[in-house]
């Protein structure tokens, strides 16, 4: 199934495919500094050609599996950000997790609200899944914005969640049901 939709200005979010590894690479490269905050401490190799292309291959064998629906942003050939559906679980639960991140460059645009609109409608429509659920550091208040412009709503905040910048952090976490 293709579940591409163009955002704005020539943005499509749309399912990660293998021939995107440089433009990822280049992508994580570039916003290595500003994203260190909000990311797990990576190894080197994750931030080479290589490397993405090994991350977007796993991402694509959960793809076929069902348990996962990794996406990029993609304009004007280059990646501007990325989101994943992840940890699909059907059964009574019919629930994934929503992550994502934008460049730097691409911040305050509205691109991730949209993107994330955009991934509700796929969850619901295509996927058939009843809830969403997302976690944030709990100062990161962008990213809450976010989630709470697209019905999102927080529902508690989970202590030592994941280690991110190498600590273990709190986040709040939401849920939208769909």
């Amino acid at each position: 199934m293709d579940f591409s939709c163009e955002l704005a200005d020539g943005v499509v979010l749309r399912p990660v495919q293998v021939s995107d590894a440089a433009e990822l690479a280049a992508a994580v490269q570039a916003n290595r500094s500003y994203l260190a905050p909000w990311e797990p401490i990576r190894p080197e190799e994750f931030y080479t050609l290589e490397g993405q292309r090994e991350v977007i291959e796993r991402r694509r064998a959960e793809l076929d599996a069902g348990t996962a629906l990794p996406m990029v942003l993609s304009a004007k050939g280059s990646i501007v950000g990325l989101l994943t559906l992840s940890s699909i679980v059907r059964g009574a639960f019919q629930n994934a997790h929503v992550g994502y991140w934008l460049a730097q460059t691409a911040q305050g645009t509205g691109l991730m609200t949209a993107a994330v609109g955009s991934a509700i409608k796929v969850a619901r429509d295509h996927l058939g899944l009843h809830r969403l659920e997302a976690a944030t550091l709990v100062h990161n208040v962008a990213s809450q914005k976010v989630l709470e412009k697209n019905g999102f709503e927080a529902y508690g905040t989970a202590h030592a969640y994941l280690r991110i910048a190498g600590l273990w952090q709190d986040h709040r976490m939401y849920q939208r049901i769909l």
